[in-house]
């Protein structure tokens, strides 16, 4: 796949020409040459939904407990759509989509139509359920946790600094995952040195990254 770039020649290995393409599947994460998440979390929707699906009998049972059908749906639905949500460049419009699904997953564990008037801050509630907006945030903070950890020579420890070289289109910049993390960052009042410090106490971090995600009040919709 060729990402923005100008050179022409193909990539061959052992003589043989590599086939180009501007998406591809890597390790259950799908990756495009423009490097958004938009493609990801369509197809993550698409994976969780079969899963949803597959288990309607269980949604159904009348013998299975609401909070047994919960931990059910988180371990085997919400697992599967929010898998690698950590790197995601989350934007409004990707966000209400996930939140969207989640809601009538809900609505269909409880056996609830539109008519019964529940608002979706009702529904979080009585399924303990953290808005996805929060919900997202704090695994991207957690694994920022854990990389922070990790020796500064890591990929992964090096890759959520790295700057790419050469200058950048005029206009106004594009949002990235970097940039909302950086503006998360001084949100808190913090700098990035500090918080790689404070991630080498696990308990702190942990406290920290519970308060961020409580920060925003969650909106009656």
């Amino acid at each position: 796949m060729k990402a923005n770039t100008k050179n022409n020649n193909p990539i061959t290995m052992n003589g043989e020409p590599l086939e180009e393409t501007d998406s591809f599947t890597y390790l259950g994460s799908t990756i495009n040459k423009h490097g958004g998440t938009a493609e990801d979390v369509k197809a993550r929707i698409q994976k969780a939904r079969v899963a949803f699906i597959m288990l309607r009998k269980i949604w159904r049972a009348k013998q299975i407990k609401t909070n047994t059908k919960l931990r059910i749906f988180n371990s085997n639905v919400k697992a599967v759509l929010l898998y690698g949500s950590e790197t995601w460049r989350s934007t409004q419009k990707t966000l209400k989509r996930i939140q969207t699904f989640i809601n009538k997953c809900l609505r269909r564990i409880l056996h609830l139509k539109w008519s019964d008037k529940i608002s979706n801050t009702t529904l979080w509630k009585m399924t303990k359920q953290l808005p996805i907006e929060n919900e997202i945030k704090k695994r991207k903070w957690r694994w920022i946790g854990h990389t922070f950890r990790k020796p500064p020579n890591t990929i992964t420890r090096q890759a959520i600094t790295w700057n790419p070289p050469g200058k950048r289109r005029r206009g106004r910049p594009r949002n990235t995952w970097q940039r909302d993390t950086e503006k998360e960052t001084k949100e808190m009042g913090y700098t990035r040195r500090e918080m790689e410090k404070m991630a080498t106490d696990r308990k702190r971090w942990r406290s920290l990254v519970d308060g961020l995600c409580s920060q925003r009040a969650i909106r009656h919709k």
